[in-house]
């Protein structure tokens, strides 16, 4: 399978290839923690012509206690067979606030070996605001059952014991992609029972400053200058983390961007880390501690 030259596309790239009978498109929506955003339903009342709804919390790994953990192989394939993907599409995923849950989308299905995948740069809001065609429920085009083959790309995930080896011996770039002040330590956990702080030697590089203003990825010398000013070299082996593994996702989609399309992510990220424990924390003094 091809990989694109570009991990995402653009709103006129993606309106040109709408009637290709391979392509698949995906709303991927997740509701950021804290919001009120209501995914189905707002897929339900407008959405890309012909896209399918993935839920990317009712798919995902429910035996491991944590949020959002990405589901075997087997599992992934039920649920985008269902939704008629198969080997050798092309696939596009997008979401409803513009660069948010697609990215975890898009990294999920490259850890299973499905490279032709692209986020809709901008997403849903600016495909809005350039006044394209929607469709609502029930308008969807029906997609007949296809058969999808996963290839579990192991180097693409990190779990904890691996997160442990790199903490303690190095040779990969931590890149934690939460707030400065949540990463620091200087503001509250989201979910609650969590320690403040970040993981030794990790590096700070919040999905935020990637991101522009109208919601679509920042252009490559943007994304080269945030990379420089946070001591980050967007060619070295890194493992992206965040608070539950979505936002950690931007970061690798900005290291493919620019080239690097070897990123991990570690998946059970802070919600794992953060745990009580003895997995170190750095805290908000710059002192280590369980």
């Amino acid at each position: 399978m091809t990989r694109p030259a570009s991990p995402l596309i653009s709103t006129g790239a993606l309106a040109d290839a709408l009637a290709d009978p391979d392509l698949r498109i995906l709303d991927a929506s997740l509701a950021p923690i804290g919001s009120d955003l209501d995914p189905r339903a707002g897929f339900a009342a407008a959405h890309l012509p012909g896209a399918r709804f993935f839920d990317i919390d009712a798919h995902s790994d429910q035996q491991r206690g944590l949020p959002h953990m990405l589901p075997g192989p087997g599992a992934f394939a039920t649920a985008v067979q269902g939704l008629g993907i198969g080997d050798g599409m092309r696939v596009v995923v997008y979401d409803q606030t513009g660069m948010w849950s697609s990215a975890r989308m898009w990294w999920m299905f490259r850890a299973m070996g499905h490279e032709e995948v692209q986020v809709l740069d901008g997403g849903l809001p600016k495909w809005r605001r350039e006044g394209r065609g929607l469709a609502e429920e029930g308008e969807e085009i029906l997609r007949h059952h296809s058969l999808f083959t996963p290839v579990m790309r192991s180097d693409l995930v990190r779990e904890h014991s691996q997160m442990r080896a790199i903490v303690e011996a190095g040779g990969e770039m931590i890149l934690d992609a939460r707030p400065a002040a949540r990463f620091w330590g200087l503001a509250p956990e989201p979910r609650p029972g969590l320690r403040a702080g970040h993981m030794p030697n990790a590096i700070n590089l919040p999905y935020a400053s990637l991101i522009a203003p109208d919601q679509t990825l920042k252009p490559r010398a943007e994304l080269q200058a945030v990379l420089s000013e946070a001591g980050v070299d967007p060619m070295a082996r890194a493992v992206a983390t965040c608070g539950s593994g979505i936002s950690a996702a931007i970061v690798a989609l900005a290291l493919a961007q620019l080239g690097n399309w070897r990123a991990a992510i570690y998946d059970g990220s802070w919600a794992e880390w953060g745990q009580p424990g003895p997995d170190p924390v750095v805290g908000a003094v710059g002192g280590a501690g369980a």
